[in-house]
């Protein structure tokens, strides 16, 4: 009997350990800053609000997609951020808060991050110095952030426009 349950937990344990494997390693916007201190990345924010029900979808599809978890995970520190949320952010030394707006209201990171297009989800790409390199509006589905991720994951985006670029990328 101790030997059954012995094989239980360990196998519990490590199809824990490999789901955990299968996620995205989310971070707050603070949290990827700090890692940039000491290793610097590419930064993906995923751009939500909380009654967003494409944002939801992409959580649960594009999000959860094996190849694109591998490549965030190996080329990016991901952020999610409410764009709704209520609690003030320093980001790259400015300090960005709520704006009640009769009800509902937005955040000024979200107001810069979006260039004042609210639009949800909203995929946004920083460089390595935080400089913003685009936000890319919509739901996605993985064949369609693949290359986009690539795109900037790469660099190309410094010597190709996104049309060249795709003409050129193998899956």
């Amino acid at each position: 009997m101790k030997s059954k349950a012995t094989i239980f937990l360990i196998f519990f344990f490590v199809s824990n350990l490999l789901m955990a494997q299968d996620k995205i390693k989310w971070m707050s916007i603070e949290e990827a800053q700090t890692a940039m201190k000491s290793k610097p990345k590419k930064i993906i924010i995923d751009t939500y609000t909380d009654w967003c029900g494409w944002c939801k979808k992409m959580d649960a599809t594009t999000f959860t997609d094996k190849k694109i978890v591998d490549y965030i995970n190996a080329n990016y520190y991901a952020v999610k951020f409410n764009a709704e949320q209520k609690e003030a952010i320093v980001f790259n030394g400015k300090t960005y808060k709520f704006v009640d707006n009769g009800g509902k209201g937005y955040h000024e990171l979200a107001n810069y991050l979006l260039q004042g297009r609210f639009s949800y989800p909203t995929t946004v790409y920083l460089d390595e110095k935080l400089a913003l390199l685009t936000p890319v509006p919509g739901y996605l589905e993985p064949l369609q952030l693949d290359p986009i991720l690539h795109y900037f994951g790469t660099g190309a985006y410094l010597n190709m426009d996104y049309a060249a670029f795709q003409k050129t990328y193998t899956k």
